[in-house]
């Protein structure tokens, strides 16, 4: 008799409290964890695991349990398609961070679409990531359609070029830059001395260094990543050629001059990705990065961070609204598009299509191993 007592109190003991347990709630991360873009993935994930953990304890308070999942997507369309799936798949998450890459973006945002998981990207450039008018997709940065202008400007007004060599990484994120920068070029009056495309996986320039040789352009646009663009910088500088390569915020990591090694000057590059230095908000969560981490805080860390605020907080904003209790996808991605948010970057509001309405681009010069701000441009969408 003792002990079945003792089972009921027991077993009503774990009733009350499962009751009152909190609602697990998730978001996810997809970028790549491993291979060469992985620097700049890890700073997504990173910041956004910040943001998490800064955010837990109003999360408790809304009676939830926050938790993040990070999915290594490797820098390929199949591998963060798959990890998408995954996510779906999983009713605890509301949200992603990610991608870095705009080919992984596309088709892992269109999986999450049906499921109304909302993505706020920190990275994503190509035009295409918003204007297919999904509901579920919005992002912080600015786009190709900016990010290639402005490099295309520098490129004419700073660095006084007027014969320009193009080149991609056959990549949507690469051959959308690059297209953009080269409609620029010609608009200005620039001479394309040629414009052609190499696989992202390609290390060997000896054939288009020949061609450089022989072109003599005064600068090359080369839109890729900078686990390319590093070797392709040393290769170039071993022979003697001093030309100014520029491209976009795949060259956004520290890896680029590693890689490059002394090759690493005479090098721009635009990023939607701010110098921390840029942002004084960020200062102390710079701090918090290095004590979590053990690393320094780069830009896509803060755009991770900024893109995990922008999720967080329209969980909490959709909570409130769904009568204090763990809100439904759909209720977050239509909140998340609809809300202004103040994060380190500044004021995030999103148009119809997910696009920031005003965001910020910088020009960013490597010299000796070394790099510095060049310049600052305003991006505003109507």
């Amino acid at each position: 008799m003792k002990k079945t007592a003792l089972s009921i109190s027991l077993l009503a003991a774990l009733a009350l409290g499962s009751a009152h347990a909190a609602t697990v709630v998730k978001i996810a991360t997809i970028s790549p964890l491993s291979g060469s873009s992985s620097n700049l993935g890890l700073q997504i994930k990173n910041g956004a695991q910040l943001a998490v953990n800064e955010m837990k304890p109003q999360f408790a308070k809304a009676g939830m349990t926050l938790e993040l999942v990070a999915y290594d997507d490797q820098g390929d369309a199949a591998t963060g398609t798959a990890a998408a799936r995954r996510v779906g798949a999983d009713k605890s998450i509301l949200g992603v961070v990610g991608t870095l890459n705009s080919g992984v973006a596309i088709p892992a945002s269109a999986v999450l679409a049906p499921s109304h998981v909302v993505m706020v990207s920190p990275a994503n450039t190509n035009e295409k990531v918003t204007d297919r008018g999904l509901k579920n997709m919005n992002r912080i940065c600015a786009r190709d359609d900016s990010q290639g202008p402005a490099g295309a400007d520098f490129l004419l007004d700073t660095l006084k070029a007027k014969r320009i060599y193009v080149l991609n990484d056959k990549t949507p994120y690469g051959q959308g830059l690059s297209e953009q920068a080269e409609k620029e070029l010609k608009a200005k009056g620039a001479t394309i001395v040629q414009s052609e495309g190499v696989a992202a996986e390609e290390r060997d320039f000896t054939a288009i260094i020949t061609k450089l040789q022989a072109l003599k352009p005064d600068a090359i646009y080369f839109g890729g990543l900078y686990g390319q663009v590093g070797p392709f910088a040393k290769q170039l500088r071993d022979k003697g050629i001093q030309t100014p390569i520029i491209g976009g915020d795949g060259y956004d990591s520290d890896d680029l001059v590693k890689l490059a090694g002394t090759g690493a000057t005479n090098i721009y590059f635009t990023t939607v990705a701010p110098p921390v230095d840029a942002v004084p908000a960020a200062k102390a969560v710079a701090a918090n990065f290095k004590k979590t981490f053990g690393s320094d805080i780069q830009g896509f860390g803060v755009m991770g961070y900024d893109a995990a605020k922008v999720v967080l907080q329209g969980i909490l904003n959709a909570s409130k609204a769904a009568g204090n209790k763990a809100p439904t996808r759909t209720q977050v991605e239509t909140v998340v598009r609809a809300g202004t948010y103040n994060v380190l970057t500044g004021q995030v509001k999103f148009d119809k299509n997910g696009d920031r309405t005003s965001a910020k681009m910088y020009v960013i010069a490597v010299k000796d191993g070394n790099r510095s701000t060049a310049g600052t441009v305003t991006i505003t969408r109507k």
